[in-house]
């Protein structure tokens, strides 16, 4: 072994002890006739001291170290006379009898340092150099404490964990598929999957009643701070269960992993919330209820004003913004123009002011009295000093547009605290979203979501207006606005399946080529089912109180998918593309 201890394990009751450490060079120190090196490892830093005493080949090997050097140290443990808190090994320091280089190192191309001096492009093209930074090892310590706690308290309610196949059959019916030529098939494909969904219920099929996974998954999508083209799931599935079985399980588990990995206790039982509440009161399918600002409709009381904006409109509603009557003009002209955004997508904004003084000013007060202004102030719920803001438009658009704007004042407003935990079930789903411009519904999550049973008559007709009442049996856990996780009880019968596939457009031969195995399946007594997946990564990052998921991940891709530390994707030579039968295409010039 090239060491005794790690380089965050000594403390006081090793002093006297002769201790072997090996690591990388942090910083060198020189102070008159003595030279401190700070060595560092995955576990911490601790300090040597080469001084007036130590042998002249100790000195020099010391005044041979650059950064990152990495080097084998020995050396007697000492109390340190300057003591440093900050550090776990703050209180000793090792005097050292031999110093080894085990490997020299070019000058890094930025500090190895908490707050390190690259920038993000270039810290990620030295990957390898950026993990080494104590943030970066937290967030693994912390990816790695929570895989080891899910497959604990998994194992201990049952669960077997089972891998799934990377090299699947291709079925786009949401995010594009990362496919893989075959060499062996000419002109066939695999494609990378982008959940196990139908191998668990097949798992389901086959009598494994309790499956999990912590599993790559891949989607080949338009990426953001919270999304990556390949990401990991903690994928689930159960038999013989019904929604509230699943719920109270994972609730469970979520309560585990804040317990374990950052010592927090969450509501017990976490609180529920239908869909159609969550986008009338929030705006959002997945709503950050660590604050109030709901959104209230305040149409009634707007139109037949002489208002042609609200009088021309479906739903006009409201958020009231506490404290911000202070805003100046310059502020709420500032609002304005932010609405318009293509990640709001408002055609204007209207206000009202509910000033300290009593006083009420609003930027259509020419339409409406003080008490009309007052009375749609608390409908808002607003008080005293609050901003009321208000848009307009068809209901559930103008209510999303209203959840966009209410999250970024609160975040304007610091009320978006990340060390403060809301979860949140989310439930009773539609089923079905109706697209105008194909003319068909699509599943709203995928179309193995079963339908809620009380909910069957609607599903059976051929009516738009009933079909779009079916509620799914489905579920989501969302965590300060992030969808943690989502899941349903899944069809087992092969002609709800059929019929489901039926009412989304999929021919019966379209279906069979697609999804044929799983149907034959469910014709040999599968079980009733059900299950959810967590995004694994956005959990690590929501308990690390960040908002990217990169780093949480050992190796991420950045907003164009590029891994640039490999320069992947790239292209590959004509042999490996004659021996899949590929042919390139460039791109038409725009």
């Amino acid at each position: 072994m090239y060491r005794t201890h790690t380089c965050g394990e000594l403390r006081l009751e090793n002093v006297g002890t002769t201790v072997t450490l090996a690591g990388w060079v942090q910083r060198i120190r020189k102070m008159g006739g003595m030279t401190f090196v700070d060595l560092r490892d995955r576990y911490g830093i601790t300090q040597l001291v080469a001084d007036a005493n130590s042998a002249q080949a100790v000195a020099d090997a010391v005044a041979s170290l650059g950064r990152e050097f990495v080097i084998q140290a020995t050396g007697r443990v000492a109390e340190r006379q300057s003591k440093n808190a900050k550090m776990d090994t703050g209180d000793i320091e090792i005097l050292l009898d031999q110093v080894n280089v085990l490997n020299p190192s070019d000058i890094p191309p930025f500090t190895i340092e908490d707050v390190s001096d690259g920038g993000e492009e270039l810290r990620a093209r030295y990957r390898y150099l950026d993990l080494r930074r104590k943030p970066l090892k937290n967030a693994l310590t912390l990816r790695h404490r929570m895989a080891h706690e899910v497959r604990n308290y998994l194992d201990a309610q049952g669960f077997m964990e089972i891998e799934t196949p990377f090299l699947i059959k291709s079925t786009p019916e949401g995010a594009r598929d990362f496919v893989v030529p075959s060499r062996m098939n000419p002109g066939e494909f695999y494609a990378l999957p982008q959940s196990p969904q139908t191998f668990k219920q097949l798992l389901m099929v086959a009598g494994y009643d309790r499956y999990f996974q912590i599993v790559r998954c891949f989607r080949d999508e338009d990426l953001r701070a919270d999304r990556q083209p390949e990401f990991t799931q903690i994928d689930c599935e159960m038999s013989f269960v019904e929604q509230e079985d699943v719920l109270n399980l994972f609730e469970g588990m979520m309560r585990h992993l804040f317990k374990t990995v950052v010592n927090a206790d969450i509501a017990n039982p976490i609180p529920r919330m239908s869909w159609y509440d969550a986008m009338d009161r929030y705006g959002s399918d997945k709503p950050d209820i660590r604050f109030g600002m709901e959104i209230h409709e305040v149409t009634p009381l707007v139109q037949g004003h002489g208002f042609s904006v609200f009088d021309s409109v479906e739903y006009v509603g409201a958020i009231a913004v506490p404290g911000a009557a202070a805003y100046t003009r310059k502020q709420t002209d500032e609002l304005a123009e932010w609405v318009k955004r293509p990640q709001v997508g408002a055609k204007g904004l209207v206000y009202i002011k509910m000033n300290e003084d009593g006083s009420v000013k609003s930027s259509v007060d020419k339409f409406y009295t003080e008490d009309q202004l007052r009375a749609v102030a608390a409908e808002a719920g607003a008080a005293k000093g609050d901003l009321v803001l208000l848009l307009c438009g068809a209901k559930r658009k103008t209510q999303t547009m209203l959840g966009v704007l209410r999250i970024e004042m609160g975040n304007r407003l610091g009320l978006r605290d990340p060390k403060v935990f809301a979860p949140l079930w989310v439930v009773d789903f539609p089923l079905l979203e109706w697209d105008d411009e194909t003319q068909r519904f699509y599943a709203m999550h995928h179309p193995f979501t079963a339908p809620k049973p009380e909910h069957m008559e609607w599903f059976n007709s051929n009516r738009k207006e009933d079909l779009e009442k079916v509620c799914a049996n489905a579920y989501d856990f969302v965590l300060n606005g992030t969808e943690l996780g989502g899941g349903s009880i899944r069809i087992h019968q092969a002609d709800i399946q059929k019929r489901m596939f039926e009412v989304l457009g999929i021919s019966s031969e379209e279906a069979d080529y697609k999804f044929g195995f799983i149907i034959n399946a469910f014709k040999f007594g599968a079980p009733p089912h059900g299950g959810l997946a967590f995004g694994f990564d956005r959990i690590c990052a929501l308990f690390g109180g960040q908002e990217t998921i990169r780093d949480y991940i050992a190796f991420p891709k950045n907003n164009m998918g590029r891994d640039v530390m490999l320069d992947a994707p790239s292209a590959i030579d004509d042999t490996q593309m004659e021996e899949l039968f590929l042919k390139s295409v460039a791109p038409e010039k725009k």
